[in-house]
């Protein structure tokens, strides 16, 4: 073989291993950008799943509130009820443990006939 073709083999290998190279680092830059693509898409999905669990708290809170303000009323109501009710000896005290209506007792144990 010629020193030439030799030269010529020489050349042809390292053009086609920068080829491969190139091709290689196009490659990993191709799955960089995917993988920006795919973490981004996770972000706004996070986002979006923080939004919902926090409009779910505020809308727990909002019905805790009005679960609390409902028992007050009921609460006022039962000792007004104690207070005006001539069969009850002793009206009813802040901490409802005189008073047991027919309604709390069915609430606490629905298989009972009250």
């Amino acid at each position: 073989m010629s020193t030439t073709v030799i030269v010529i083999i020489v050349i042809v290998a390292l053009l086609v291993l920068a080829a491969l190279l190139l091709g290689a680092r196009r490659r990993q830059a191709q799955q960089l950008e995917e993988k920006r693509v795919e973490a981004q898409s996770t972000r706004e999905e996070a986002q979006s799943s923080a939004r919902r669990a926090e409009q779910a708290r505020l809308a727990s809170e909002e019905q805790a509130a009005v679960a609390r303000r409902e028992r007050e009323k009921a609460d006022e109501l039962e000792r007004r009820a104690a207070e005006v009710d001539p069969d009850v000896d002793d009206p009813v005290d802040d901490d409802r443990d005189v008073a047991d209506t027919d309604a709390e007792r069915a609430r606490r144990d629905p298989d009972s006939t009250v």
